[in-house]
């Protein structure tokens, strides 16, 4: 893949694992910066070293160790992922390119989600919870190169994942509040947020999401 071809939310793969493009900076030799849908680890890499992929109804896939499996003739319900694949935000709405947003309220035309944007039932996927019976798998670009259990394994037990880096943002996806803080220190398994939030990894992977990176050009 050329790196002109490359763009920030865009499904790929690298390593063999389904990865979402969150930064390309043309004049860095690692100049694609991608998240791991599996488990949000970041990882650095070039074009030439990914191949890109479209989502489609019925695919399925792990995102941040749970099973998903995509819908477009289902509308989404409060607390309901979505996988925004047509965008057309107006001037006051900012998503792009398959991010992933949580549903805060439903109307007749499109969802609010949980970042104030309003999303039109056209341009998103439902992401539902599970592997459906139909689904087609998309966590590995050749799936004879996994394990043949890998579908029970990636949804039964989280791995670990990668440590963040200081300068990481996240926010936090569930319950009422909305608050986000940067990763201001590690201490062995225990990462501190601003705020004093203190979290292990684990419960940074189950109850935020990635951001950006404050110390990013």
């Amino acid at each position: 893949m050329k790196l002109y071809q490359v763009r920030k939310g865009q499904f790929v793969y690298f390593n063999n694992e389904l990865h979402k493009v969150y930064s390309v900076k043309p004049i860095y030799k690692q100049s694609v910066h991608l998240i791991k849908l599996k488990d949000l680890s970041q990882h650095l890499t070039n074009a030439s070293k990914v191949e890109r992929y479209i989502p489609q109804h019925l695919d399925s896939f792990i995102f941040n160790h749970k099973a998903y499996t995509l819908h477009k003739e289902k509308q989404a319900e409060e607390g309901d992922f979505i996988l925004i694949t047509n965008p057309s935000p107006d001037y006051m709405d900012h998503y792009s390119l398959n991010e992933i947003e949580i549903v805060s309220s439903v109307e007749s035309k499109g969802v609010i989600t949980t970042r104030a944007n309003g999303v039109k039932h056209i341009e998103y996927l439902l992401m539902v919870p599970g592997r459906d019976p139909n689904s087609n798998p998309i966590d590995y670009l050749d799936k004879s190169m996994v394990d043949n259990d890998w579908m029970s394994n990636d949804s039964d037990q989280p791995a670990e994942g990668e440590m963040p880096t200081i300068g990481d943002v996240y926010k936090k996806r569930d319950g009422d509040s909305s608050i986000e803080a940067m990763v201001v220190a590690i201490n062995d398994k225990k990462i501190f947020l601003g705020n004093n939030i203190e979290l292990s990894l684990n419960e940074l992977n189950e109850g935020w999401e990635f951001q950006y990176s404050l110390l990013e050009d």
